[in-house]
């Protein structure tokens, strides 16, 4: 079971759920044009700047889902992060954050080549997707477990 009934109403009645659902598509969209945009830059080589706004763009709304994340977990599950339910996905996130910061670290610091950053970019975004994948297989996961207890207590 992904939520105990008290959770599960807990999370209903939480502001932050509505703000997830608004910024995990947002962030989803950000990630897209980016992605366009770095792919852009790698095949003709223009647009550099435009990719590299795009990433800060894309992080800074990943930073957004993950403050307001913590939140909501700390609203239903009663801690800030790694509650059991979502463990893994915040563990993977970790992994998803760090490279993501290390992109603007390269970028703040100079550090590295052009075509370096934005290779430690395509990996963020490449963990990024398999973080979105939990993340949507747990809401998949709560969505078929609703109509099931519901038959079972009716």
């Amino acid at each position: 079971m992904l939520y105990s009934p008290e959770e599960r109403l807990r999370r209903d009645e939480s502001p932050w759920t509505v703000v997830q659902g608004i910024l995990a598509p947002l962030q989803f969209l950000i990630f897209l044009v980016s992605l366009a945009l770095v792919f852009r830059y790698f095949s003709t080589g223009a647009g550099a700047l435009a990719a590299d706004i795009s990433i800060i763009a894309k992080t800074l709304a990943l930073y957004a889902i993950m403050v307001t994340g913590s939140i909501w977990e700390k609203q239903v599950f009663g801690k800030w992060l790694f509650a059991r339910p979502f463990f893994w996905e915040d563990v993977f996130s970790m992994v998803v954050i760090a490279l993501h910061t290390a992109y603007l670290v390269m970028l703040a610091g100079g550090i590295g080549t052009l075509d370096q950053r934005l290779f430690v970019a395509l990996a963020a975004y490449a963990t990024y997707v398999v973080n979105a994948g939990q993340f949507l297989l747990k809401l998949r996961a709560a969505r078929l477990e609703m109509p099931a207890r519901t038959a079972v207590a009716g």
